[in-house]
């Protein structure tokens, strides 16, 4: 977005370009996503905003949904099944090493460590992980100075509704896929996804595997793996999703349900952009979030690790992802390696 709007375009300078994008980073969705509503809206208002945002996330939402509709169709076949088994392990490292590197700039102090245990252990022991990210918020706004001590129960008082919310299950029977639970489920994610688009992985395996019954392990890997290997934000993850447990019906909802916070939170963000950039309560919230997320990504890579890991080739094929990612070879490379991995052990093992 840089090079086009800043550089090739001169719509921008690289001030305002990166206040915009300090701006997404405070509120809850994709960042980039959001990126390109605010930049729409600097080119042409409020249409701006939406026309931008549509046309940066449907090239992705349709590719998805065109290989989520080849996945339900045909995802029983060997050769599918051995290409997705070959990805599996691929989307691990790439999980992992996501945690990893938001933990190099996230966790600086030794508080940010104590947080980060305490956030892994929460989880582990069965707290929502919306809730954890929330309290992480709360937490960094009192250890950053920012909440005087008599401010600190009305700020928990005003986080505490949307954690209740945000955690309850959605109505529906377990195992039971309808559109308009499908729709809640993904917009209850999207309105509180702070931090990396990683997070989305933990509370997808919280809320759809866990919680609801609608996936499996293997089948969120799946989704995960498809959204890692095309085009545009991870959050089109939902739309592959979406099509899995509900159909052509279920894509879409999923897909505006994930989508439409960021829309909203981008429109109502504008008339205070200056003062949300300069806020120091919005980055100590956000400090204490990104901390809590390397916790999720790193809980979410482990459960995942369990499904995908199965064997010492699977283990390898992870060890040498992670360390090819750490020598920033991009993941989308390292998807079609781990297909052709798959490939060649359908050949030597077959079914």
């Amino acid at each position: 977005m840089r090079d086009e709007f800043v550089r090739r375009r001169a719509w921008l300078d690289d001030a305002t370009f990166l206040g915009l994008l300090g701006a997404a980073n405070l509120i809850p969705g994709p960042t980039s996503t959001e990126l390109a509503m605010h930049i729409g809206h600097r080119r042409a208002g409020r249409a701006g905003l939406v026309v931008a945002g549509l046309a940066f996330l449907l090239p992705a939402v349709l590719i998805v949904a065109a290989l989520a509709w080849l996945y339900v169709g045909f995802g029983q076949l060997p050769q599918i099944e051995a290409l997705l088994v070959g990805i599996a392990p691929v989307v691990v490292a790439v999980i992992a090493h996501a945690g990893w590197s938001i933990a190099r700039t996230a966790v600086r102090t030794p508080w940010h460590g104590v947080l980060l245990i305490a956030a892994i252990a929460a989880v582990l022991g069965g707290f929502p992980e919306i809730a954890v990210l929330l309290s992480a918020g709360l937490i960094g706004l009192i250890a950053g100075g920012v909440a005087r001590p008599g401010t600190t129960g009305g700020i928990a008082l005003s986080l505490a509704w949307p954690a209740a919310w945000a955690s309850a299950p959605v109505a529906a029977p377990a195992g039971v896929a309808s559109t308009p639970a499908i729709f809640l489920a993904f917009l209850k994610i999207g309105a509180v996804l702070f931090g990396s688009g990683y997070v989305l992985v933990a509370l997808l395996r919280s809320e759809l595997v866990d919680g609801l019954g609608w996936l499996t392990e293997r089948q969120l890997l799946d989704a995960v793996a498809v959204g890692q290997a095309t085009p545009g934000p991870l959050f089109s993850t939902a739309t592959f999703i979406g099509y899995v447990v509900g159909g052509p019906a279920g894509a879409v909802v999923a897909t505006v349900g994930v989508f439409l916070p960021a829309f909203l939170a981008v429109g109502l963000s504008i008339p205070i952009l200056d003062r949300l950039r300069g806020s120091l309560s919005a980055r100590a919230f956000l400090e204490g979030v990104n901390v809590a997320a390397v916790g999720l990504i790193a809980v979410v890579a482990g459960q995942l690790a369990v499904t995908a890991l199965g064997d010492a080739l699977s283990l390898l094929e992870a060890v040498v992802a992670l360390a090819l990612l750490a020598r920033g070879v991009g993941s989308g490379w390292l998807v079609l390696a781990g297909a052709l991995v798959g490939l060649i052990r359908l050949a030597w093992i077959p079914p």
